[in-house]
This record gives C-alpha cells, structure tokens and sequence, in this order.
C-alpha cells in the first residue's frame, strides 16, 4: 500500500470554529482538575476538565496540547475537550494545522 494514502486515512480531531473551540498549550498544573493555558488567540485562561470527562482525559502534562472552549460569560475561563497524544501532535505538525502563536516542541 502507499504510504500517502494511509496518512489521508489517519483522522485526528481538530478544533470546530463554529462552536468556539480553540488549540491551547498547558503551562501550569494547578490542582483540582484545573491549570493555566495559553491559547491560540495570545491569552492565558484557566482552564477545567468538566467531571464528565475528567477519567477519559487521563494525565495531562505541561507542554501538552489541547482544545478548549472559552467560557461566554468569563472569557478568562475555559473548559477542556480533548487532549492530543504524542503522536497525533506530529501529525498535526506535518499537516501544517497548528498556529504558529503555540510554542509547541
């Protein structure tokens, strides 16, 4: 089989602009399920993971790459959705999908 078409079938979720959802980069663990991340707009927000996805999002780490919601009523808050493994970042990297605003190794 051809190595290019078994990378157009790998799918990894990427953040719809149409519900708000946003890339963010962890900078600070802060406890509680909460920590501090920077967004792909340039802002810092403390974000949360909602209860129930909090088992299924497993361990997250500094430097790890996201997708938040901003909360409407304080935009300084959000809520995160998923969490991108290793691998699915160099995908995402290959594939030129990521904002050049995120400083991601």
């Amino acid at each position: 089989m051809n190595n290019k078409s078994e990378q157009d079938t790998i799918r990894v979720p990427t953040p719809n602009k149409n519900k708000k959802e946003i890339f963010a980069v962890v900078n600070k663990i802060l406890g509680g399920s909460r920590m501090d991340v920077t967004c792909e707009d340039g802002k810092l927000r403390m974000a949360r993971i909602p209860g129930s996805k909090r088992r299924r999002m497993g361990r997250i780490r500094i430097g790890d790459l996201l997708i938040v919601i901003p909360w409407d009523i304080q935009d300084e808050k959000a809520d995160i959705i998923y969490r991108y493994r290793n691998n699915q970042v160099k995908i995402l990297k290959r594939k030129n999908v990521l904002p050049k605003e995120l400083a991601i190794d």
